[in-house]
């Protein structure tokens, strides 16, 4: 009789288990419960965990499940970045000549070394993409140089060539959020598009680009405009390897349109960049655009400093990574950081290790978690929101918080939570970081209740096929309920 009630059991729990996937082994209030169980998404795979400020466990769902945490990853890469690199760290970019100055002319190569710096756009210089190259014409300018009778050349050595972390997937690689690492870059690696639908019905929109009209890109422009009314359908392609786009958007008559897409081979496009605005400043150029990715080979003997930039420091990418969930700059940060570490070449791969050195510091069960890169686009990136939970405990005692919290999107006011929580009443008392992926949203952070409490959050959900406003509705239900509760 005890053998066949064993039995039983058993079997009562796997079936539990197996189709109430939603329910964890922890403790979790019947209200968050029946918020889950009670949605189009319950058939999805849900991990949350609530803790309060000194760490006290007080809500616990599925806290021990893998899961793939999209952009929240960042929160994690970003606490890396500022203990190892530290908050002020700069970029420098090196601007030498090899030759020698005779008159008007520089004879010999003018030579870029990158660092690997993310800044080198419009992001922090006011919307002026082209600020660096203004500078240094001005530089040559200043000292009577009227034509290099050279070639550029980028040393772009200290990262690997590869081009992408593991696990992207190809139809994003058009995209912004998806664009090629290299140690010299120039406008996150893409092309600013516009698209101005103002002719007539049937006809092609008008096309033009940033940086101007660049024909380091050729566009395919197959996009039609159609009736006023009728839905805009975005259709961007690049063909891999290349640089060749093609637009097939559909746009409604009097539609305005503006995206940026990625470029392939960066280096080629900073130093085709500043090829063409020293041409247009005045300076002529008899060489050729070359690039030099070996690392050991690199030696300064014989080179003359021309100039060297300092990029805006750390914090301030911090807060773009964070805020603004931005993959290009954690991706370059991450190689980054594998080349400071280890005083080698920066892999994607050496950077993760140094991430989960100091997730473990943190407090992470590192066997227990796969990293494929920075920024948690990648689908075999994995980890336990018991483990981010507690992470955003630990990182509380660390003297670069202030960068880390102040670097968060705040609900209803900034980043990626500016248009979240508005006719909520947790409007802008909850400071984080979303994420998304295809079947996957997240989000963690710290939400004030209405006691003065601030609770720390992670919310996970993976796997679900309704629209992700649902189970954003979802988060948002939790957090009303967490607010008030405690």
């Amino acid at each position: 009789m005890k053998q066949r009630c064993a039995v039983l059991i058993t079997a009562l729990l796997f079936c539990w288990f197996i189709f109430c996937p939603y329910v964890g082994n922890a403790q979790v209030s019947s209200q968050i419960s029946s918020i889950i169980e009670n949605s189009r998404a319950s058939n999805a795979v849900w991990s949350l965990q609530v803790r309060d400020s000194s760490g006290e466990l007080l809500e616990s769902l599925n806290g021990n499940y893998l899961m793939r945490p999209a952009s929240n990853l960042k929160m994690v890469t970003s606490g890396a970045y500022l203990e190892k690199l530290g908050a002020g760290y700069r970029f420098k970019t090196t601007l030498f000549g090899r030759g020698e100055q005779v008159g008007n002319t520089w004879k010999g190569d003018i030579i870029v070394k990158g660092s690997g710096d993310p800044s080198i756009s419009g992001l922090f210089a006011q919307g002026n993409s082209l600020f660096l190259f203004e500078k240094w014409a001005l530089i040559l300018q200043e000292r009577g140089i009227r034509l290099i009778d050279g070639n550029l050349i980028g040393f772009d050595g200290l990262f690997d060539d590869v081009p992408y972390p593991r696990g992207w997937e190809w139809d994003d690689l058009s995209y912004y959020y998806a664009p090629e690492i290299g140690a010299i870059s120039f406008n996150g690696n893409v092309v600013d598009l516009e698209v101005i639908a103002s002719g007539r019905v049937g006809t092609t929109p008008e096309i033009q680009w940033m940086p101007f009209n660049t024909p380091y890109v050729e566009f395919i422009n197959e996009q039609l405009i159609t009736a006023p009314g009728t839905r805009f359908r975005e259709s961007y392609r690049r063909e891999l390897g290349t640089n060749t786009i093609f637009l097939r958007s559909t746009l409604p008559q009097g539609y305005y349109e503006t995206e940026p897409l990625t470029i392939t081979a960066p280096t080629h496009y900073f130093l085709d960049t500043m090829y063409r605005y020293f041409m247009k400043s005045g300076i002529d150029i008899t060489g050729h655009i070359y690039s030099d990715n070996d690392f050991h080979r690199w030696n300064e003997t014989g080179l003359e400093v021309l100039d060297e930039h300092y990029s805006v420091p750390l914090y301030r990418m911090i807060n773009e990574v964070n805020r603004e969930s931005n993959n290009f700059i954690t991706e370059m940060l991450l190689k980054k950081l594998g080349a400071a570490e280890f005083g080698v070449q920066g892999t994607t791969d050496l950077g993760l290790q140094v991430v989960k050195s100091y997730m473990a510091d943190m407090g992470f069960d590192t066997t227990s978690v796969s990293l494929r890169d920075g920024s948690g686009m990648a689908p075999a990136t994995l980890l336990k929101s018991d483990d981010l939970n507690r992470f955003l405990i630990a990182i509380q005692s660390k003297e670069y918080f202030p960068y880390f919290y102040n670097s968060l999107a705040q609900s209803t006011f900034s980043g990626t939570l500016s248009h979240r929580f508005r006719n909520s009443t947790v409007h802008d008392n909850f400071k984080g970081k979303t994420g998304f992926v295809s079947g996957v949203r997240a989000l963690s952070g710290y939400l004030y209740t209405n006691s003065g409490e601030r609770l720390v959050v992670t919310i996970l959900t993976n796997n679900y096929t309704v629209q992700t406003s649902h189970i954003d509705f979802i988060h948002q239900r939790i957090l009303e309920y967490l607010q008030a509760s405690y």
